[in-house]
């Protein structure tokens, strides 16, 4: 399953939230991304709406099995994609943001290519 960028970065965000924080909240969503709270709002009752997320009565934020899949995918990629960049002598800040374009609209097939070739070429060096 795969959602449109903006789903995905939310996911993405919550995951990458919930590593660093105790509870993810939208307010904590909100000050991640710049985003206006009533924006994150919206984006959540969507997510929630498409079973990728859970929110308690207290307003925590949960990823659902789906939801944590695609966190996870869109995650990894971003992490491969801009580290591969900065190997390759990329700067820093354009890598990643590079990264971000990147891990939205490589397929699948892809992306697994590119990371069985760059194991391949790391063995050799």
């Amino acid at each position: 399953m795969k959602g449109n960028e903006s789903e995905e970065n939310y996911l993405e965000t919550i995951l990458i939230l919930s590593k660093k924080l105790p509870v993810v909240r939208s307010v904590d969503i909100s000050n991640e991304l710049g985003y206006k709270k009533s924006s994150v709002s919206v984006a959540m009752k969507n997510l929630k709406e498409k079973k990728y997320i859970t929110v308690t009565d207290a307003g925590f934020i949960y990823l659902t099995e789906d939801g944590h899949k695609i966190a996870s995918m869109i995650y990894e990629r971003h992490e491969f994609i801009s580290q591969w960049l900065i190997s390759l002598g990329v700067n820093d800040q354009v890598a990643t943001e590079d990264a971000c374009r990147i891990e939205h609209v490589i397929s699948a097939e892809s992306f697994e290519a590119i990371k069985k070739h760059i194991h391949i070429i790391n063995q050799y060096n």
